[in-house]
């Protein structure tokens, strides 16, 4: 009987160990100056309340309501983990900035799991800065100009070509852009394979912002099924490509410089994952912008005419089968306004996540070690204080006697620091160029009551629908 109890209680020490470690680190949790805030429920937190608050018609409803409450820097509980989340610029600036040393990438797991563990977004140290580089150097000014540019305004005018008298803009903006990236990415031209896959990669998304739970969310289920379906056929595409490499054959695009890498490249899987995660980047984000800056100048009536005299006056000197060239493209100061005030009122990445590698100390809380932050990009873009009249549309406030040199300093689309968006010069020329053609070649009206809204969400993307009169044949 003794040596049982002595068994026992040897047994146990472990246990109690493990208890007395979780004890003193929320013990030691309680004691840190944390953000003010509220954990929500147990395990769920509130993240319900997230997922919820994007299906309304405010672009900021979660944060706008604890920045009223807390302040910009708060505590949450949100996709199973402690958050903190940054409406600061200064913070977010110095989230950005510490990458590697005080931060590392880190997302929910619903997005993690169907991006994949090889994906750009989730790497982290040497193997992010050299990737990262790799990608830039497919998306950079030059390329773009003496190699991209043509196949970016062959396909467009070609979708557009085939619109009828009504479309569906958020869906015929997607096909464009997944079109593009699996040229650029593959070097593949549009058919029923990309648009198989395309609609694999709705699902995809549509799992994103949803609990990671397959049990119990069937959008989720969804999601993961078709991510296995999606490797599955990319898997094939490089696979063949491998072999065609060994046989001496040569493609100039990304899935050909991941083969060649540093000696011998990457196995499929990663090459898999990363594609699956760059489709994703170039495909929902610039189709969003696309569609909400028709939307935006739709409602202001003056930016619109000004927008096509602009284009007019370039498609004026061109024949009428005559595609953009780089010199056009560097002709739209009034388009560039446009863009940037879209990506600034509701661009699709409104954050990043990181995790902290240490106790952080900032604006005189602690972050603990281990615990997630969000720095929140658009929050700062629709803030009063550094944007004067912030939710509304006005392109002109980026022209020569734009923004204060504070506002500019606080714009960050595309992030920042060493994880700053290596496709923003492409996902700019891309929507330059759907701009272009669009105006020039049709006048359009909502074909019903406007419910598109800020922060369009899967089951709200197909709520733009538009009327269609083709003005001219220039496509």
């Amino acid at each position: 009987m003794m040596a049982l109890f002595i068994t026992i209680a040897l047994l146990s020490i472990p246990l109690v160990a493990a208890a007395l470690l979780l004890l003193r680190a929320s013990l030691r949790r309680r004691l840190l100056p944390l953000p003010p805030g509220t954990l929500g429920l147990p395990l769920v937190g509130e993240t319900l309340q997230l997922i919820s608050a994007y299906k309304t018609e405010n672009p900021e409803p979660f944060i706008d309501e604890r920045v009223g409450r807390f302040g910009t820097l708060f505590t949450t509980h949100v996709f199973g983990e402690p958050t903190v989340f940054s409406a600061d610029p200064e913070t977010n600036r110095f989230i950005l900035q510490n990458e590697g040393r005080l931060f590392e990438c880190s997302y929910p797991g619903s997005i993690a799991n169907l991006l994949g563990k090889h994906s750009l977004l989730l790497m982290t140290g040497g193997l992010h800065k050299r990737m990262h580089s790799l990608t830039m150097s497919f998306a950079n000014s030059s390329i773009i100009r003496d190699h991209l540019l043509v196949d970016i305004d062959r396909l467009v005018r070609l979708n557009l070509r085939s619109w009828s008298d009504r479309i569906l803009l958020m869906e015929e903006a997607k096909k464009i852009t997944f079109e593009l990236m699996v040229k650029q990415l593959m070097s593949y031209d549009p058919g029923d394979w990309t648009e198989s896959l395309r609609k694999e990669y709705v699902l995809v998304i549509e799992g994103f912002f949803t609990l990671p739970f397959p049990l119990f969310s069937t959008t989720y289920r969804r999601a993961i099924q078709a991510r296995t379906k999606v490797a599955e056929a990319l898997t094939l595409v490089v696979r063949q490509r491998r072999k065609e490499s060994e046989m001496g054959a040569k493609e100039e695009d990304m899935l050909g410089a991941l083969l060649a890498g540093d000696g011998g490249g990457s196995s499929d899987e990663e090459i898999v994952d990363f594609l699956v995660a760059l489709l994703v980047a170039g495909y929902e984000t610039t189709s969003t912008i696309m569609t909400l800056a028709v939307k935006f100048l739709t409602e202001t009536p003056l930016a619109l005419a000004q927008l096509k005299e602009e284009h007019e006056k370039i498609r004026a000197n061109k024949n009428r089968s005559e595609g953009l060239e780089w010199n056009d493209y560097k002709s739209m100061p009034f388009t560039q306004c446009v863009i940037n005030e879209t990506l600034r009122v509701a661009n699709i990445i409104s954050g990043v996540f990181r995790r902290t590698m240490a106790d952080v100390q900032i604006k005189g809380y602690t972050i603990p070690k281990g615990w997630k932050v969000f720095a929140s990009f658009r929050a700062v873009h629709l803030d009063q204080e550094y944007f004067k009249e912030a939710r509304t549309f006005n392109p002109w406030r980026w022209q020569s006697n734009g923004p204060s040199s504070n506002a500019v300093n606080v714009y960050t689309p595309f992030g920042g620091g060493p994880r700053l968006c290596p496709g923003y010069e492409l996902a700019r020329v891309e929507i330059a160029v759907f701009l272009h053609h669009l105006v020039t070649s049709f006048s359009w009206a909502p074909a019903e009551e406007d419910k598109l809204v800020f922060f369009p969400t899967t089951r709200m993307q197909k709520r733009y629908p538009i009327n269609l009169q083709r003005r001219n044949m220039s496509l």
